[in-house]
């Protein structure tokens, strides 16, 4: 017997058909009091949910990429029918361990997409998580101001960070077929993110030197169409390993600009600093 959550998902994925291309976004999520402050960066996050709201055609799914989802051996899509939040950080208040997502799942969409999508290095189809993640702050952070009643069904794909960036850039060129199904794409990480460098209490227009050197390279690759370079960040040296100590913030920009199109024209927001090392710069496409 079909159970209702079973029958919901499988309407669900017959939903998810052609329709206009929904928008893709790369979100700076910086540090994780955002999602309850009320900051510039957050009531930005709010401007831009109530705008992808009032599309005729709103999001049918959300498929997002946090730098906070790192597997091996393989990439992994959330398959669970009622993903948890999690809470992975330390040493904050009590009010931001409280924060709940309880945005649905969608088990059979992702089942389906997971033989969908292959794997870059392999070719084979991706796996299907049950049970050992959910929705993680980098997703449900920046979800929960944009879409505050939680109802669109929400999958996270993991990111092998044992391949190479190149191989993220091409699964993201995968996703932009989803566009034209009524799923919208969320890259959630930072285009500069050093927080051993971080100097509490600067401003919004204040940081070092190599950080704005990379962040201002990226918008001119952005602002270019020259989106298949950003693959290429570690070739830029010593700016590249200042900005990106390790580069998983880094990483989901390349699934978001690998879903954008050529015809897709780019809109920045939130383009300023936390900390002098953390860019908020984040890019809406379509």
């Amino acid at each position: 017997m079909t159970s209702l959550a079973d029958a919901a998902n499988l309407a669900l994925l017959r939903t998810l058909k052609p329709s206009a291309p929904m928008p893709v976004l790369f979100v700076g999520h910086g540090s994780p009091m955002n999602a309850i402050e009320d900051n510039a960066w957050r009531r930005s996050w709010q401007a831009i949910g109530t705008e992808l709201l009032a599309r005729t055609e709103r999001p049918q799914l959300i498929l997002c990429i946090s730098a906070h989802w790192l597997t091996r051996g393989g990439w992994q899509v959330t398959g669970m029918a009622t993903p948890k939040t999690i809470h992975d950080f330390g040493g904050f208040p009590q009010a931001l361990f409280d924060q709940q997502y309880p945005a649905p799942g969608a088990p059979a969409v992702a089942t389906s997409l997971a033989k969908e999508l292959k794997s870059p290095a392999t070719g084979a189809p991706l796996g299907v998580d049950l049970d050992a993640w959910g929705l993680d702050h980098g997703t449900w952070s920046v979800l929960k101001p944009m879409f505050p009643k939680a109802d669109i069904p929400v999958l996270q794909l993991s990111m092998d960070y044992s391949r190479p960036p190149g191989e993220h850039y091409a699964l993201g060129r995968q996703l932009q077929a989803l566009r034209d199904r009524g799923v919208l794409i969320v890259g959630s990480g930072n285009t500069v993110h050093n927080l051993r460098a971080m100097r509490p209490g600067t401003g919004p227009n204040e940081a070092y030197d190599w950080a704005t050197q990379f962040d201002t390279g990226v918008q001119e690759q952005i602002s270019t169409g020259q989106l298949d370079t950003l693959q290429n960040f570690q070739t830029l040296g010593a700016v590249a390993q200042q900005s990106h100590p390790t580069y998983e913030h880094y990483l989901p920009l390349l699934y978001a600009a690998g879903a954008a199109r050529s015809t897709d024209k780019p809109r920045f927001f939130n383009t300023g600093y936390q900390g002098a090392a953390i860019s908020m710069r984040s890019v809406l496409w379509g």
